[in-house]
């Protein structure tokens, strides 16, 4: 019964392209809000050999998580997360780098069918990172969205077309909601609590869940580990953009609405979990700004 509820072809209702369209407008006019010049680092700042060792990181990582996923068999969440882990216990001053980059690795085989085109994805994502440095800091979900344009921009530069997919029946928002809520909410503990940091705290949980969900469910095991591995990246957040765990729980109850709703669309593109949280922490940041602006009237 869970295996259909998750798994069954997508049926599009008013309330959920609502929800959907509503999520996406409110971070859209926060993100303009909050913009700063993408390129402000390539804009008068000079470059450091730490930008070129970022960008290189991004690049070389996107490639790993790709070979792990998909060669060694990990499979997307277990590959990003064992990158992310690696990262942040080896290499702390370069694991968001590795980790924007892993998220690029995620990308399906049938999306992109060898390493090649995912290390120029990489590199895309690469640049971006470097150049998106000053851009919506704090927000969870951000290296994500820079990991979803490398993988968008190659895409476009080897002729990838995303076919239509099925997606997930409204209540499926049942399983993810919770999951999702709760997956933000221990990534702050891990992160936060216990000092180990928002790269390894994410890549902490993701590991857990890609280890338990496909035993503990394994008709639905893969689907709700990708939604906690999802909803991880908005316990990345900073304190000042969620200055409490329920207001992490809250967008990771929301990333789990919104997870249902975006389901068939870009199926396999790398980054689109990351982007998933991007949108409902922004959103989120998008209500509060407007509700404070309304009470001051």
């Amino acid at each position: 019964m869970l295996g259909d509820a998750l798994a069954a072809p997508p049926r599009v209702s008013p309330a959920s392209v609502g929800l959907g369209g509503g999520v996406v407008l409110v971070g859209a006019v926060t993100a303009t809000v909050e913009r700063r010049s993408a390129f402000a680092r390539l804009d008068g700042t000079a470059l450091a050999r730490s930008d070129a060792v970022d960008a290189l990181v991004v690049t070389l990582a996107a490639g790993l998580t790709y070979i792990l996923s998909v060669h060694a068999g990990l499979g997307p969440v277990l590959a990003s997360a064992a990158v992310g882990v690696a990262a942040g216990l080896a290499v702390p001053d370069v694991d968001a780098a590795a980790y924007c980059g892993s998220f690029v690795g995620m990308a399906s085989p049938a999306v992109f069918p060898s390493v090649w085109p995912v290390l120029v994805a990489g590199a895309v994502a690469g640049v971006a990172f470097v150049a998106a440095t000053a851009s919506f800091v704090g927000f969870g979900g951000k290296l994500g969205t820079l990991a979803l344009f490398g993988c968008l921009t190659a895409g476009l530069l080897v002729g990838v077309e995303y076919a239509p997919a099925a997606g997930m029946r409204w209540h499926s928002a049942v399983l993810t909601v919770p999951v999702a809520a709760v997956a933000a909410v221990a990534t702050v503990v891990v992160s936060v609590r216990y000092g180990r940091g928002a790269v390894l705290g994410s890549a902490l949980v993701g590991l857990a869940a890609g280890l338990a969900f496909p035993v503990l469910a394994p008709d639905v095991g893969g689907r709700l580990a990708a939604v906690a591995f999802c909803a991880s990246f908005v316990g990345m957040s900073s304190r000042e953009r969620l200055e409490s765990d329920l207001r992490v729980g809250i967008a990771g109850a929301l990333c789990g609405l919104v997870f249902v709703v975006v389901a068939p669309a870009l199926v396999g593109a790398g980054g689109k979990l990351g982007t998933t949280a991007f949108v409902s922490c922004v959103a989120l940041a998008g209500v509060d700004r407007l509700a404070g602006r309304l009470s001051l009237r």
